[in-house]
């Protein structure tokens, strides 16, 4: 059941939760000096808490709604490969949600009202991506609220509580930060436009079509490097640095618009995980210097 636990954890999205709070504290640091390393840990450890259990309720949830099947042409699902019963990823869900609420508590103490209201809509829209009445997922929310909870709020969390204060800077950033996760469901859902139609799953891919979520792909690919000449007032590494990964980006935009929804957007998934990571690493060092 381990093996199959950590399949459906989804290992290779998470660099959605570890990205912001790094970005941020390398923000902070460059602005205000000042890093709070047990707050981090905590806000890395309830991130990655919270990502995981969006990961498992979205295994369960379109395994039951029939988003999932055998004509999937995505990674393996556990749930609907019979590797785990829906009760057994939900309950994991559920355990990982409780986690994320339990590292949050020192955060809610030292934060204050901010954190709290942080924690409390990153619970809810955990479970409300894929499940409850009203699936953001199913209704064409989802990229939009990947920018929100791991961009705008993930960074903007973090920073804050390093600094004791928010500014346009970490709202800039964590736009940054959000626009190029947002590019891994971008793709997801691309690969899946024609299966989802399908399902009813009405995600923003099926709702501008094939030629609009390309569009967004590339939209949300290279907007995040023209946003960076923002930060050359403050550095000149930091503004420059993350062009270095723009070529895989690049790549991946071509690679988007001659290919034909299919499992090979599974690599460019990869390939934009890559990205996500290695433009932040970058940004991050940059700037520190």
């Amino acid at each position: 059941m381990l093996k199959s636990l950590v399949l459906a954890f989804r290992p290779k999205t998470l660099t959605a939760a570890v990205v912001p709070i790094f970005a941020a504290s390398s923000l902070s640091y460059r602005l205000d000096h000042n890093v709070n390393y047990f707050f981090m840990a905590l806000a890395l450890l309830s991130s990655l808490c919270i990502q995981i259990a969006t990961n498992l309720i979205n295994d369960a949830k379109d395994f039951k709604k029939g988003a999932d099947d055998q004509n999937r042409i995505g990674p393996i699902r556990v749930t609907q490969s019979g590797q785990m019963s829906y009760r057994q990823v939900m309950k994991f869900a559920y355990f990982f949600l409780t986690m994320a609420a339990v590292s949050g508590l020192p955060l809610i103490y030292f934060g204050g009202t901010p954190i709290l209201i942080i924690g409390l809509f990153s619970v809810f829209f955990a479970y409300s991506y894929t499940g409850g009445p009203y699936p953001l997922a199913y209704k064409g929310l989802g990229d939009l609220f990947v920018v929100l909870f791991f961009g705008l709020v993930a960074v903007g969390g973090a920073f804050f509580l390093n600094s004791g204060h928010y500014g346009f800077e970490a709202f800039w950033l964590g736009l940054q930060v959000g626009f190029l996760c947002a590019v891994l469901i971008a793709i997801n859902n691309t690969r899946d436009l024609f299966l989802d139609q399908k399902v009813n799953k009405n995600t923003l891919a099926v709702r501008l079509g094939l030629k609009g979520a390309r569009a967004e792909i590339l939209t949300l690919l290279l907007l995040p490097f023209l946003m960076n000449f923002y930060w050359i007032k403050y550095s000149i590494l930091g503004t420059f640095l993350p062009f270095l990964i723009l070529p895989l980006a690049v790549k991946i935009i071509f690679l988007v618009y001659r290919t034909e929804p299919s499992p090979a957007y599974n690599k460019f998934l990869a390939m934009s995980a890559a990205v996500h990571l290695v433009f932040s690493a970058l940004y991050s060092l940059g700037i520190l210097i």
